[in-house]
């Protein structure tokens, strides 16, 4: 941003404070030219302090979505489809239906994420989805149950995007990816504790109620209980943060300057929306997100059937499930891991798509005999990489999206768009395909192909659009290269190094001001 630009957008207050339209809530909080000093304890201080508070409650309510979700699965297993007299193509049409609530729903979520405060849409949307799975546990038909997962998949729809754009706030980018992995990692937890609840629970015996509706019921309460805890322990943001105190505040800011990201207002701009439809990149993430919630919708919705098609007993079944979801977390902290430390994430993901390629195939290619249930068991724990995808596209957003409307639209977007593939993957397995799902398992293979050829071509988008920010900063009279200290492992100041010495002008003064990727000509992409 120039400074004939700078100074149209700024005025002062009473003080002869100066204050810029349009930008963060923080800038009010660091100022514009000013700077913070802070250290490299107080960096992990403020860490710590951000990680017991706002990370302990994205995990815990991230769980408890995926719990709610997952355990349709384990329904089905202990005669759900029976109990409701569900038909041919029913059942996938109950597993499709919140994921097509969800679609509908994201322009919503969008405008919601940045106008509403993040400590009153959190348990609102989490009180939500808990009376929604609850009311499962009431449903006798078909109709029932596609109204309650409807409506379950309506109070989700902003989970996702909204706990990328929380950790975009409060945390540089080098912290990001092992925090997503953190959070989003509870898939592989949920996946677990569901296989081990559902097994217990189902060994209850009532007259009134069937196996199926005690799962049901059990992990709706807990998620209704949860909602008032999660208000009173969120944070909307940094300058409003209980936890820090008045001088851990400007720190905590000051800490993510280098990122170029923002910390978030409540100012939705219409602009940011134009930009995000007209870049490349946001369709290549589209298509990622759409390709890779393909094959995980499969392991949720299918995956307790596929282990049944194998020859197991419905007990025995839903406790294979449980090394599934170790799986899951560990692949997903390994992914995570392994990308913040390469700082390549590109790479990483390419490599963990294999894996869920290799998997498919032996799932398609070996019959359906006892001889070969090893085999086919190791085939289907292989499905387990592909959850390494989904943080990692997570963090690649995030860190590579600036302004807090085009952040909030562009991670709506790619909820929308694992939505789809949500819908889509249920569809390509049809009961009459049991045991083995054959139509399904090729097209999966095919789309998981796909996906490892677009990651390939962002990769190389990104390349590119760091070129053209280097000419942009030569144009506006800064270097070309810049340090972007928001991938050090430790602290450093936006500035340090970055400071052209006939110019003097210093990195870091757009950091607050709610531009987008493209309009900061400081902005560096990460591949």
């Amino acid at each position: 941003m120039t400074s004939i630009e700078l100074e149209a957008k700024t005025s002062y207050d009473a003080a002869g404070k100066p204050v810029v339209a349009h930008a963060d809530d923080a800038l009010d909080v660091v100022g514009f030219s000013e700077r913070v000093e802070l250290t490299e304890e107080d960096s992990r201080r403020i860490v710590r302090k951000t990680d017991r508070v706002i990370l302990t409650v994205l995990v815990w309510v991230y769980f408890l979505q995926i719990l709610d979700k997952s355990v349709l699965g384990y329904g089905a297993t202990f005669g759900l489809q029976t109990d409701t007299h569900l038909q041919g193509n029913e059942y996938s049409l109950v597993g499709s239906i919140a994921p097509i609530a969800q679609l509908a729903w994201q322009p919503f979520s969008s405008f919601l994420i940045v106008k509403v405060p993040h400590r009153i849409l959190m348990p609102a949307l989490c009180l939500g989805w808990g009376i929604a799975q609850t009311l499962m546990a009431a449903c006798h038909d078909f109709k029932g149950l596609m109204a309650a997962r409807f409506f379950l998949g309506l109070f989700e729809a902003g989970c996702l995007p909204l706990f990328s754009v929380i950790t975009s706030q409060w945390y540089r980018r080098a912290e990001q990816p092992i925090r997503i992995a953190a959070w989003y990692g509870t898939n592989g937890a949920a996946t677990i504790i569901a296989a081990a609840l559902s097994y217990g629970l189902a060994h209850i015996k009532s007259n009134v109620l069937k196996e199926w509706q005690i799962i049901f019921l059990f992990v709706g309460l807990v998620t209704i209980v949860s909602s008032p805890i999660i208000y009173w322990r969120l944070d909307n943001d940094i300058p409003s943060a209980r936890f820090l105190t008045e001088e851990e505040k400007p720190q905590a800011i000051e800490r993510l300057r280098a990122n170029q990201t923002g910390t978030g207002n409540r100012e939705f701009k219409f602009k940011h929306i134009i930009e995000a439809a007209l870049e490349p990149k946001t369709y290549l993430w589209i298509g990622m997100a759409m390709l890779l919630n393909v094959g995980a919708s499969v392991t949720n919705t299918f995956g307790p059937l596929i282990l049944n098609g194998l020859g197991f007993d419905k007990y025995t079944t839903t406790l294979l499930n449980m090394p599934f979801g170790a799986i899951q977390i560990i692949v997903i902290l390994l992914a995570s891991y392994l990308a913040q430390k390469a700082r390549i994430k590109g790479a990483i993901l390419a490599a963990f798509i294999l894996p869920v390629i290799a998997g498919l195939a032996i799932l398609y290619v070996l019959p359906r005999t006892h001889n070969v249930q090893g085999p086919l068991i190791v085939g289907y724990y292989l499905l387990a990489f592909l959850f390494g995808g989904n943080p990692l596209i997570v963090t690649w957003i995030v860190g590579n999206t600036a302004g807090t409307t085009k952040k909030s639209v562009i991670m709506s977007v790619y909820n929308a768009a694992s939505s789809a593939g949500n819908i889509v993957g249920p569809l390509l397995f049809n009961k009459k395909d049991a045991p083995a799902y054959h139509p399904g398992l090729r097209g999966c293979l095919g789309i998981f192909i796909a996906l490892f050829c677009v990651v390939f071509i962002q990769w190389v988008n990104l390349i590119f659009l760091n070129r053209l920010q280097e000419r942009k900063r030569v144009v506006n009279g800064k270097k070309a290269k810049v340090v972007d200290h928001s991938m050090q492992s430790h602290y450093h100041a936006a500035d340090e190094g970055n400071v052209e010495e006939q110019a003097q002008i210093r990195i870091g003064d757009n950091a607050f001001l709610d531009l987008t990727d493209r309009e900061n000509d400081e902005f560096v992409y990460i591949y």
